[in-house]
């Protein structure tokens, strides 16, 4: 399935897509040979300094993942020990025997390969002027001792390139299918395409070393690898048991790789792996393509949120969207890819899912009085540790980033371990700020059972009307700490560094002490500030009046994320009747700790 639909990219962007089994390669030196192929030039600097790599000369060139002892070459465009046999340097700083021997090896086959193109295409004037040059002994080889072993050579014929030449492409395609097709021709059904054509023993091209972040050091990895008879079913090995034709593999892979360089289509995770996606039709990647990625539009968030609470109308159906929506996550493993998860849904899914995604998680800005949407990896950052002014770096947990993702788009609780582990790290900050708050309402508004957030809704902004007890004890604490802050100047320590740990576990003992060590707070406000004391004991009176009982003994951790909830809504409720008053030019809106 997913080869298909790679396959199915490939021909929708085929204008996109390089040549079969080409590959965009760097280009360190040109091999400039003359239009009557009597003498050639090198011309180049060889590979650029880290700062001048956008300024690199990149070319779509024969690629082919090789491997083994005796390394065959690319056709025309290889690196300088195949092309101009300059061989490795040894450690001590002169070329080994060895290495003069193989160099040696390599440019006689990309010698005789080249010649074997030539020599099939001998009307073309490139190509005769490419067999002179390299079959006539009264031609001398340019010779520059900066040239290395590892850099990479092209040709030209005067001021034309050769590899993209249809004739060099459709030889190098042959010489592909005869490598990759194994020692013995096979042909049969492929499973991909559905059709009787020639197969493949191996896959022909590897994903590009760095596409897909790692931990550690990156390779070339292959999305099938076999090697070993003990891998593959009935102990056959590589393509035996998965029989796919140069066709269908060739571009998938192609595909595959496209995806991975695109920045529209793939988003990389921070610690390691990477999110492809792909529409059939892509009509729709606009709009995926802004939800996506780490910085979502707002504007774009709130029309989606909008859309999934409008009812649809009775001809709503006849305007459905028929296209379908790709997403492919893929880690590295070695030198293997890692397939992740796999998703195949409809679009409108897909939207609808990010919808609710969006619809579960807004949090309210009192102040600016705006919903405020946390993307993915802000939310997993902030299961890491506050260190006064970021989140500290490496210490979210691993692969968290991921596991948010894949809840958003399959529409699931998220992972369990979650929970606790931000209450944890609440505790231990006393932060509580718009991305844990984001990640609060998702856990509470996607509970393992399926009733939960039908019972208590984790809504966006403060819910007047909610009697729950542990939502309600968190309002009641920000109004304790309010009257403290309104009662009391230039506090050192507040009720809540030293309260909120205990009240948000066990708010009946914490909370009870709290109210009676308030009394005294209240008669410095009637005082000082009866009309701001009157207004704080009325509503920690109201909030008192909405429990049905008396508040809990003890918080299980979903209870604790209501109390952290409440807490968060009555302050944002507070800022938005201060940003109000100070609009109105009846104060200048005063001042409460940070969101």
């Amino acid at each position: 399935m997913l080869l298909q639909r790679l396959k199915e990219f490939a021909e929708r962007a085929a204008d996109q897509l390089p040549a079969e089994y080409y590959r965009p390669r760097t280009i360190h030196w040109v091999l400039r040979i003359a239009e009557d192929g009597s003498s050639a030039e090198l011309e180049g600097g060889g590979p650029l300094p880290p700062k001048q790599r956008d300024q690199a000369l990149v070319e779509q060139v024969p690629y082919v993942q090789r491997s083994g002892t005796k390394v065959p070459p690319y056709l025309l465009v290889d690196s300088a020990d195949f092309v101009l046999g300059v061989p490795k340097v040894a450690a001590a700083g002169a070329p080994a025997e060895k290495a003069a021997a193989e160099a040696g090896r390599r440019h006689d086959a990309w010698r005789d390969l080249a010649l074997a193109w030539a020599e099939e295409n001998a009307d073309d004037p490139a190509a005769v002027a490419l067999r002179r040059y390299l079959v006539d002994p009264s031609v001398r080889w340019p010779v520059n001792e900066r040239v290395s072993a590892k850099d990479v050579v092209a040709l030209r014929v005067g001021m034309r390139w050769l590899h993209p030449l249809p004739s060099v492409r459709k030889f190098w395609a042959e010489v592909v299918r005869q490598r990759k097709g194994g020692s013995e021709e096979r042909s049969g059904l492929c499973l991909v395409c559905g059709t009787h054509a020639q197969l493949l023993a191996t896959i022909p091209e590897p994903v590009k070393k760095g596409s897909v972040p790692t931990v550690g050091g990156s390779n070339e990895g292959q999305l099938v690898s076999i090697n070993a008879a003990s891998q593959g079913r009935r102990g056959i090995t590589q393509l035996g048991n998965t029989p796919i034709c140069h066709t269908c593999g060739g571009r998938s892979m192609a595909s595959l790789n496209h995806l991975l360089a695109s920045e529209r289509h793939s988003r990389r995770f921070r610690e390691d792996g990477v999110l492809l996606w792909w529409t059939r039709e892509g009509a729709n990647d606009d709009a995926l393509d802004a939800l996506l990625h780490d910085k979502p539009d707002e504007a774009d968030i709130a029309r989606l949120v909008d859309s999934i609470n409008d009812a649809p109308r009775p001809t709503a159906a006849a305007g459905i969207d028929a296209d379908a929506f790709y997403g492919l996550t893929l880690g590295l493993n070695n030198a293997r890819i890692v397939v992740r998860d796999w998703i195949d849904v409809p679009v409108d899914r897909v939207l609808r899912a990010w919808g609710r995604w969006f619809d579960h998680s807004g949090a309210f800005d009192g102040w600016n009085r705006v919903t405020r949407w946390t993307p993915i990896w802000l939310m997993a950052l902030s299961c890491g540790r506050w260190d006064g002014e970021r989140y500290a770096k490496g210490s979210a947990p691993h692969g968290l980033e991921h596991d948010l993702l894949r809840s958003a788009l399959h529409e699931n609780p998220l992972p369990a371990h979650v929970l606790p582990l931000l209450l944890q790290r609440i505790q231990a900050d006393q932060r509580i700020d718009t991305p844990r708050v984001a990640l609060l309402r998702l856990i509470l508004n996607r509970p393992f059972s399926q009733t939960g957030n039908a019972v208590n809704p984790a809504t966006e902004k403060l819910n007047e009307d909610s009697t729950d007890a542990a939502y309600t004890a968190g309002r009641m604490f920000y109004v304790l700490e309010e009257v403290q802050r309104s009662a009391l100047e230039n506090l050192n320590t507040s009720l809540r560094d030293k309260h909120f740990r205990t009240a948000m576990v066990a708010p009946l003992t914490t909370m009870t002490q709290l109210v009676a060590n308030a009394n005294a707070h209240f008669k410095r406000l009637e005082r000082d500030n009866p009309k701001a004391g009157r207004a704080l004991l009325d509503r920690l009176t109201q909030l008192q009046s909405r429990l049905d009982t008396t508040l809990p003994q003890h918080l299980a951790p979903d209870g604790q994320a209501r109390f952290v909830l409440g807490y968060y809504h009555q302050r944002q409720s507070a800022l938005e009747a201060m940003a109000a008053a100070r609009n109105n030019g009846e104060g200048d809106g005063g001042s409460t700790e940070g969101t």
